[in-house]
């Protein structure tokens, strides 16, 4: 997941990076700038960072910097859009276009690094700032979009690109500039333009406030137990983490089972104390419906309802249509269409599984109604009885460290020449966190590379990859790149044993990452993973594929104990069970996608009532309406499209999957996991970020457009 907060797509929308030390911007500070309050030359942020690639001086940085830097960063680059937009020469793509891409050095340096610790390592004066500058930053945003000087200097320049002499990326960024302006709302009228600030301020408040009580909703809904054998069925190694979350949390004595971001929560899958199971799901579910001070039903309705009125300001009849306008999908219909078209076979699927699991719990109780706690547990159940396979096999070959070392650097070792050489003398933001320079075929220095990959209370949920730095050409500037996940902390002096998922996770977000620092692209608006949200997940998922495959599993995949490699028979066991639960996986997204799609199409003049009627009618609407399965994430804790930058695009990760199950259909054609093979993905997909339509981007790699009958297959969706 690329994750990026509202307030920071906002900055990342108009392309303002840092400059590097070799490429400093002219503007320098005077005694007649008004400085924002409290913004010093001793400002850690005040220049570009003196270490490797401009990391962030952790070291040095405090909560009390950030505000002042953002401050002052905004005044800063207002007065630079200022002056081109007043420039009196005629508009050229280097006085206008260059121009805004070099702008906003000082914010681009403090905005990034705020909002990675903001999600990551939180404390209550960094939720204050959030809470401060969000519908600040939404205000700066419009200044520069809603700017009509600067508009009609762009204007000029995009209506007579074909006139001009540039290349096919230069005219391809104009064109990208022309529509984020018209898309930002520059030809609305006057007032139109003024309530439509208003509606962006708030919206970003609101989406701040979303995540705020979302985060400490999740931290609240921990649940507590006293007695260890309430805990049957977790391993030795899961019960000593049990205990130390508790011990972290000043409950010494008890134990405590953290929620996760999803609905359904791991350790069902193993709990055999089917009341802690129902209670764990329960905390899970109902963590933003008490009706308390983290509730945040009241915040969906009115988030929903400004979407709606902005897109139909835009000239939009909602705000999907507004959202996917821009896309790879480009209509609501269109992304509709895909998700449903696999409702059928998703559902015969789901209820086949069902009937196998309530067939088996029967067998044991004769009363038994399969309930959603149980699904965890008792598939685990049948994938044991079909595939002789269960979690506790598996988890012992897939150590932390091992699966990082030996199978994501392996992979990109052996497709893009890369090597990895751990960095302990820069700092970091937490202790938990690893530092990696990269470096790539020819022994050059390429990027940086942190991951953070263990459950902290104060670092919101799922996985996710960004940025401190973005690579660009332009600016001279190397990819700081950093991945973020929330995989269980084991005990002190104990291993951190994966699940398959949590594998396929590190895969997932490293694909991210070699996205970003891959990247060859010289404007930072088009370089890296600033491609249409639909295909951005195409990188990430094609890289989960190398996880499973043959060669690069047999590296890593070694018991933590003896060393010994996974047996064979494990190894086909894991392979044959690839399709199981796939129904109830499928069909979990698909109502989340569905129920993303529901709200974001729902025009202005509609009012929504209650939102968990809205959601139960919108899922028989699309017939997909299975209790025993819901959501993977219902609309109350769903960060993805309330404040996670994903709204009106969660379809997003099966669009991509369309795309990405192709290409390694293609790998597989061509002799699987090769330099050659991945050298052509590099140039020609991951190197040239947003440069050009990604459609066509693709169609050159894979000589025609992707097939769906590749996900179908990797789904196990075309089988009875």
């Amino acid at each position: 997941m690329i994750k990026r907060s509202s307030s920071l797509a906002v900055i990342l929308a108009i392309s303002i990076s840092a400059l590097s030390s070799s490429a400093k911007s002219t503007r320098s500070l005077s005694a007649q700038d008004t400085i924002a309050q409290g913004f010093t030359s001793a400002n850690p942020f005040a220049e570009a960072s003196p270490l490797l690639y401009q990391a962030p001086p952790f070291d040095k940085i405090h909560d009390s910097d950030y505000k002042p830097a953002i401050e002052e960063g905004m005044r800063l680059q207002l007065s630079e859009i200022e002056s081109i937009a007043s420039d009196r020469a005629r508009p050229t793509f280097e006085n206008t276009i260059v121009a805004m891409e070099r702008s906003g050095e000082l914010l681009t340096r403090a905005a990034k690094v705020f909002f990675a610790v903001q999600q990551a390592n939180t404390d209550d004066t960094l939720q204050a700032i959030l809470s401060e500058e969000a519908p600040r930053l939404a205000a700066h945003n419009d200044a520069i979009y809603l700017n009509d000087k600067l508009f009609q200097r762009v204007k000029v320049i995009y209506d007579n690109r074909n006139h001009l002499d540039l290349d096919p990326v230069q005219k391809f960024l104009i064109g990208r500039y022309y529509l984020d302006f018209v898309r930002a709302g520059t030809l609305l009228s006057e007032q139109d333009k003024t309530r439509l600030k208003e509606i962006n301020q708030e919206e970003a408040k609101l989406e701040t406030d979303f995540q705020n009580r979302l985060l400490a909703a999740t931290k609240a809904g921990a649940v507590v137990m006293d007695n260890r054998n309430d805990l049957d069925g977790l391993s030795e190694v899961e019960i000593t983490a049990v205990s130390q979350a508790a011990h972290d949390r000043g409950l010494d004595g008890k134990y405590v089972l953290p929620l996760q971001n999803t609905t359904q929560q791991p350790a069902q899958a193993e709990l055999t104390n089917r009341l802690l199971r129902e209670r764990l799901f329960d905390a899970s579910t109902m963590r933003n419906e008490k009706g308390d001070s983290n509730d945040t039903r009241g915040i969906i309705l009115r988030l929903e309802s400004l979407r709606a009125e902005k897109a139909r300001m835009l000239g939009f009849p909602n705000y999907a249509a507004y959202s996917l306008d821009d896309k790879m999908a480009r209509t609501p219909a269109a992304v509709i269409k895909l998700l449903t078209d696999l409702v059928p076979a998703t559902m015969k699927k789901t209820q086949g599984e069902a009937q196998r699991m309530e067939a088996l719990a029967k067998r044991q109780d004769a009363d038994f109604k399969l309930e959603p706690w149980d699904w965890q547990y008792y598939a685990e159940k049948v994938r044991k009885a079909r595939y002789d396979l269960d979690e506790s096999q598996i988890k012992p070959y897939f150590e932390l460290n091992r699966v990082l070392e030996d199978g994501v650097f392996y992979a990109a070792n052996r497709l893009y020449g890369l090597t990895f050489k751990e960095r302990k003398d820069i700092p970091v933001y937490q202790p938990d966190v690893r530092v990696f320079e990269v470096i790539d075929l020819a022994g050059k220095s390429i990027a940086l590379w942190y991951c953070d990959y263990f459950k902290r209370d104060n670092k919101s949920g799922g996985a996710w990859e960004d940025t401190f730095v973005d690579g660009s050409g332009l600016l001279g500037t190397q990819p700081v790149v950093y991945n973020v996940a929330n995989f269980p902390k084991p005990a002190s002096g104990q291993p951190a044993l994966l699940t398959y998922d949590d594998v396929t996770t590190m895969f997932h977000e490293f694909g991210h990452a070699l996205h970003a620092m891959l990247t060859t692209v010289e404007y930072p608006r088009l370089a890296g993973t600033n491609v249409p949200r639909d295909f951005v997940e195409v990188p990430s998922q094609f890289n989960e594929h190398w996880a499973l495959y043959p060669e690069v599993l047999a590296h890593y995949a070694m018991n933590y104990k003896t060393g010994e490699p996974m047996p064979r028979s494990l190894v086909d066991k894991i392979k044959k069970s690839q399709t199981f639960n796939q129904g109830f996986e499928t069909l979990e997204y698909l109502e989340a996608s569905l129920l993303d799609m529901a709200w974001h199409t729902l025009p202005a003049v509609v009012r929504v009532a209650s939102v968990d009627s809205f959601e139960t009618a919108a899922l028989h609407h699309y017939k997909v309406y299975m209790p025993l399965v819901p959501p993977r994430y219902r609309s109350t804790y769903f960060a993805h499209i309330w404040e996670g930058g994903y709204s009106a695009g969660y379809y997003s990760y099966i669009w991509s999957e369309v795309i990405d199950d192709d290409a390694f259909e293609w790998f597989e054609e061509h002799g699987g996991l090769t330099r050659a093979n991945g050298e052509r993905f590099q140039r020609m997909v991951l190197s040239r970020g947003g440069t050009e339509d990604v459609g066509a981007m693709y169609r050159a790699f894979r000589g025609r457009d992707a097939d769906v009958k590749a996900l179908l297959k990797d789904r196990g969706l075309t089988q009875n």
